[in-house]
């Protein structure tokens, strides 16, 4: 399998925090050429100590992380107001329980927007974005030098929703936190790959994971276990059906590495800007009922088993 040049986008965050460790791990298969951060889960800055936090835990103080934008397009960008925020879902840090030490490694200088930009412009192969927060930073960059659409392999993003929001009735998280962003992307004419909420539902975790991954008995296993416990605390904000944590973010890697797993189709998608309580509603034409072009593809299925046999297999290369 070719590398895969990547560029993670990301507001760690718990779910933002396992798809760094499994790219991390997954040598073979991507090409990391850096990480930018987006205000979402949590503040920009704690975002960033937070992704900094997760290199030096894979051992990988070399990566290159970069702070993007502190706030959404529009301060406001609807009428409705939910009734939790990330720190609710996430906890005071972003990782949950997990205590991982201040990070040591250097926050790159340069602003992340800038970084995405100049790193497509020069790339001598197409790049591929992975967004897993609010979309602000590519949205960011697309407006400010157009020319990088034609570096850019796809997009692959962990957003969206085709039935039901969990942020708002109609809306997912990062596409609610930032729908005009989302709108510019969308609008963009780069190709897509949408990982919905209705696929990565499908990705919960339960008790007889954790103690699977905590019997591998590394320092990584041992944060991941106290990062995902936090989603099965007793106080834990939980949606009907969903009985663990859900693993949007990591997703959007593992269809990277293993698109088997996953089933989707190629469809219209237009995201809602009004400031109504459908904002940031990621409208799916499945059924081509407006006969317009399609602009993504858009994940509904993957296969659970293989998503954790993967996401196992890869937290047991990590050392002791």
């Amino acid at each position: 399998m070719k590398k895969i040049p990547l560029i993670i986008d990301c507001d760690p965050g718990l779910d933002d925090a396992i798809a760094l460790l499994l790219a991390l791990a997954s040598p073979l298969e991507i090409e990391l050429l850096g990480v930018t951060v987006v205000v979402g889960n949590c503040s920009v800055n704690q975002a960033q100590e937070n992704a900094r936090r997760i290199c030096e835990l894979a051992g990988r103080p070399d990566m290159k992380v970069f702070r993007g934008c502190p706030r959404t397009f529009f301060s406001k960008a609807s009428q409705f107001e939910s009734t939790y925020t990330g720190l609710d879902i996430h906890g005071e840090t972003g990782l949950g329980g997990c205590k991982l030490p201040p990070p040591t490694m250097p926050l790159q200088a340069q602003h992340a927007v800038s970084f995405i930009i100049e790193t497509l412009l020069s790339s001598p192969t197409k790049v591929t974005l992975a967004p897993s927060g609010s979309l602000t930073n590519i949205a960011c960059a697309l407006i400010m030098d157009p020319r990088i659409k034609e570096k850019i392999e796809k997009i692959v993003i962990m957003g969206g929703a085709i039935g039901l929001g969990n942020i708002s009735p109609t809306a997912e998280y990062n596409f609610y936190t930032d729908p005009h962003a989302a709108y510019v992307v969308f609008t963009s004419g780069v190709p897509i790959t949408m990982v919905s909420l209705d696929a990565t539902r499908q990705a919960q975790t339960s008790e007889e994971w954790l103690q699977t991954i905590q019997a591998i008995k590394t320092p990584v296993a041992q944060a991941v276990v106290d990062m995902l416990s936090y989603y099965h605390r007793s106080d834990a904000l939980l949606e009907p059906g969903v009985s663990g944590g859900v693993l949007h973010d990591p997703n959007v890697i593992a269809y990277l590495i293993r698109p088997d797993l996953y089933k989707g189709r190629h469809v219209y998608v237009e995201i809602d800007i009004s400031l109504t309580i459908m904002a940031g509603r990621s409208t799916v034409d499945w059924y081509n009922k407006l006969g317009r072009t399609p602009n993504a593809t858009v994940i509904n299925e993957v296969n659970t088993k293989g998503f954790f046999d993967l996401l196992t297999q890869r937290l047991r290369r990590y050392p002791l």
